[in-house]
């Protein structure tokens, strides 16, 4: 086995607790917003879970492992990097979901992601968020 650096790069070995756990759309339209959301909140750690349709697969999995991935995958930060809060994101358009446009669509399936993470996880704070062009919107 053979392994040659391609980047030199001093990265912080301190262990740390993340701010938030954020599962996000892999779609890179909206991946500058991804950065204006943690700089808005000013989030110093979180870890992220990039995933066609961000929440999609918490709350309309096409298959159930995707919905136990994504579980597993918050589980993991919460375990490691004691985070407690989930922040979740689906955005207009999304290819996941068939590229509908509508707001309302996209907010009933925001509160069942967020019902999903809060049933697993009754100690974490669960927030959601839906994205379109002009910015992010808060699901209340």
């Amino acid at each position: 086995l053979f392994m040659q650096r391609v980047i030199d790069h001093q990265s912080d070995p301190q262990h740390y607790k993340a701010d938030a756990c954020i599962v996000w759309c892999f779609d890179g339209r909206f991946s500058k917003l991804l950065d204006q959301f943690i700089q808005k909140f000013q989030f110093s750690h979180i870890d992220l879970v990039k995933v066609a349709g961000g929440a999609k697969d918490l709350a309309s999995p096409e298959i159930e492992s995707n919905r136990a991935y994504i579980l597993d995958q918050i589980a993991k930060s919460i375990k490691l990097h004691h985070t407690e809060q989930v922040v979740l994101m689906a955005h207009s358009e999304c290819g996941a979901y068939g590229g509908s446009a509508d707001p309302d669509f996209y907010s009933t399936e925001l509160i069942k992601a967020r019902a999903v993470v809060s049933s697993a996880f009754p100690n974490v704070s669960v927030v959601a968020h839906f994205a379109d062009f002009n910015g992010l919107q808060s699901v209340e």
